[in-house]
């Protein structure tokens, strides 16, 4: 019993100190997205999820949601500009429900057709654990074009 306090303290620690990490890192990437909006000239628009876009086309083809399965040529890259994945010239068909939560957030904004720029932070990317090419809690800039709805 004497041991129980000080570990629930603990746990209560750990737990607030992870709240905290997420709400700094979210304080970081937007202000990192809002930079480089500022700096690219970018009139974008701010979903609320900390996610950001641009449409440079809205399409006018048909609509998609996040369990659509879709067809999208992308590249992204890092907000220094460095690519580090991009898609044939044909694109590449998922389901919207099987790839970052940006994607599933922000491809809906376009219809078939449309294109645009999605600025996603490190929560609705890779987050803490990053990826092999990406590392930790990094903001993806992607240009995306919805080429198919299907």
């Amino acid at each position: 019993m004497k041991y129980l306090f000080p570990i629930i303290l603990l746990i209560i620690t750990l737990t607030s100190c992870k709240k905290e990490d997420a709400v700094d890192q979210a304080a970081k990437d937007a202000e990192i997205i809002q930079k480089y909006i500022s700096d690219n000239n970018l009139t974008a628009i701010a979903s609320g999820t900390g996610l950001y876009y641009v449409v440079q086309d809205p399409g006018i083809g048909a609509s998609c949601n996040a369990s659509s399965n879709v067809k999208v040529k992308y590249k992204g890259y890092f907000t220094s500009g460095e690519v580090f994945d991009e898609s044939p010239a044909a694109g590449v068909t998922f389901n919207l429900s099987n790839v970052i939560k940006g994607w599933t957030e922000g491809i809906p904004y376009f219809k078939e057709g449309g294109s645009g720029i999605l600025l996603i932070p490190s929560s609705l990317g890779y987050g803490a654990s990053g990826n092999s090419s990406i590392p930790a809690n990094t903001v993806l800039v992607f240009d995306v074009e919805l080429l198919d709805v299907l």
